[in-house]
C-alpha cells in the first residue's frame, strides 16, 4: 500500500456570489472525470480484527453517467458511497472530485463541496415531519444564504420538475410514500448539484412507486445531464442505469455497460405483469 504523501491539489475556490447555479469551481484538469477513486482503501480495526471495507478500489464516474452500484451486504458499496459523498474518507489512496484531491480540502471547503456539488437521496426520505414540502426544499438554500424570494422560486421549480406542484403546502404525513420520495429528490436537486447519490431510494416503496421514482431519476439524468450514482440490490432497478458496478469483499468484481436501459414503457409492462 502506497502511503507516500502527495503535493496538495488546488482547492475549491469561490468564483462569485454563493448561489446554487455554480458558485464554486474546481481548479482540476479540464478533462478530469467528475469523481474518481485511485487505489482507495478503507480499513477498520487492526491485526486479526482488521476489516478491509474497500481493498484497493479504482473507480471513475464521468459527467452525465447513470451508474448502479450493486453487491451483497458488507461488499463495500455503502462505504464507497459514503466516500463519494464526502461523509467518510479513505484510509489510503485518493478520492478526486473534478480533479481535486478531496483530502487536501479544509473543513469549510468540504462543506462547500457537499453544499453546492452533491445531492443525497435516502431510502427513508429523511424529510422534516412538521414542515411542508416547500419548506423542506428551502432548507438547503437557506444554508447557501439565498434570499427568500429566490429560494421560494427555486423550490417551486424543483417541485415542478418532480411533478408535485399543488402539493407544496403538504407535510410529509399528508403525502404518499412515492410523493415523499419525490420531495426528497426535489430537495436533492434544488441546489443544482453535479452528482446525485441515491442510496436504495426505492427500498420503502412498492413496485409501481419504485418504477415511478426510477423513471424520474432517469429523466433527470437524460434531460438535465445530472450524474446519478445509485445503490440497489435489485436487478430490475439497476436496469435503468447505463453502467453497473458490482462490489464483493471490498473490491469491484464486475463492471458492465448497457446499450439499452429500462424505459417507462418497459417498467409499465413489468409492473402489469407482476
Amino acid at each position: 500500500m502506497n502511503t507516500t504523501k502527495r503535493a496538495p491539489a488546488p482547492p475549491f475556490v469561490a468564483s462569485g456570489p454563493l448561489v446554487a447555479s455554480g458558485p464554486l469551481v474546481a481548479n482540476g484538469p479540464p478533462a478530469a472525470p467528475l469523481a474518481a477513486f485511485e487505489n482507495v482503501f478503507k480499513i477498520y480495526g487492526k491485526g486479526d480484527a482488521e476489516v478491509r471495507a474497500l481493498d484497493g478500489v479504482d473507480l471513475q464516474i464521468d459527467q452525465g453517467e447513470f451508474v448502479a452500484v450493486m453487491g451483497p451486504s458488507g461488499s463495500g458499496k455503502s462505504t464507497a458511497m459514503n466516500i463519494l459523498g464526502c461523509l467518510d474518507k479513505p484510509t489510503a489512496g485518493r478520492y478526486l472530485f473534478k480533479g481535486v484531491d478531496v483530502a487536501t480540502l479544509s473543513a469549510d471547503q468540504l462543506a462547500m463541496l457537499r453544499r453546492h456539488f452533491l445531492g443525497f437521496v435516502f431510502q427513508g426520505f429523511n424529510l422534516l415531519a412538521r414542515t411542508t414540502a416547500l419548506e423542506n426544499l428551502e432548507l438547503p438554500l437557506i444554508y447557501q444564504r439565498i434570499d427568500k424570494t429566490k429560494r421560494r422560486a427555486m423550490a417551486m421549480e424543483a417541485l415542478d420538475v418532480v411533478g408535485l406542484l399543488g402539493r407544496e403546502h403538504h407535510t410529509p404525513a399528508e403525502l404518499s410514500g412515492g410523493q415523499q420520495q419525490r420531495v426528497a429528490i426535489a430537495r436533492a436537486i434544488v441546489t443544482k448539484p453535479s452528482l446525485l447519490l441515491a442510496d436504495e431510494p426505492t427500498g420503502n416503496l412498492d413496485s409501481a412507486r419504485s418504477h415511478e421514482i426510477m423513471q424520474l431519476l432517469a429523466k433527470l439524468n437524460r434531460q438535465k445531464a445530472l450524474t446519478v450514482v445509485l445503490v440497489t440490490h435489485e436487478e430490475e432497478i439497476a436496469a435503468y442505469a447505463g453502467r453497473r458496478i458490482e462490489f464483493r469483499d471490498g473490491r469491484i468484481v464486475r463492471e458492465t455497460r448497457s446499450t439499452r436501459t429500462l424505459t417507462a414503457r418497459d417498467s409499465n409492462e413489468s409492473v402489469q405483469g407482476a
